[in-house]
């Protein structure tokens, strides 16, 4: 009786085990007033060394917030 009960368990278990559930990701919170993400690098422009995703930092970049422009 005892072995049948623990093959009923170990097939239950074995039938369950691919039932888990994950939680799902949560959209990320927006950004506060003033800490937009221009190039969505994950970066808030405040603290981005590179606010336009250009490639050049912000400190030589003669235009920081137009990719387009260098």
């Amino acid at each position: 009786m005892m072995m049948k009960t623990l093959a009923v368990l170990l097939a239950a278990s074995a039938a369950l085990a691919g039932c888990v559930v994950a939680p799902y990701d949560r959209p990320a919170p927006r950004p506060h007033y003033g800490y937009g993400d221009r190039d969505r690098d994950g970066v808030p422009n405040r603290y981005d060394r590179d606010r336009d995703g250009d490639g050049v930092p912000n400190r030589y970049d003669r235009n920081p917030g137009n990719p387009y422009y260098r």
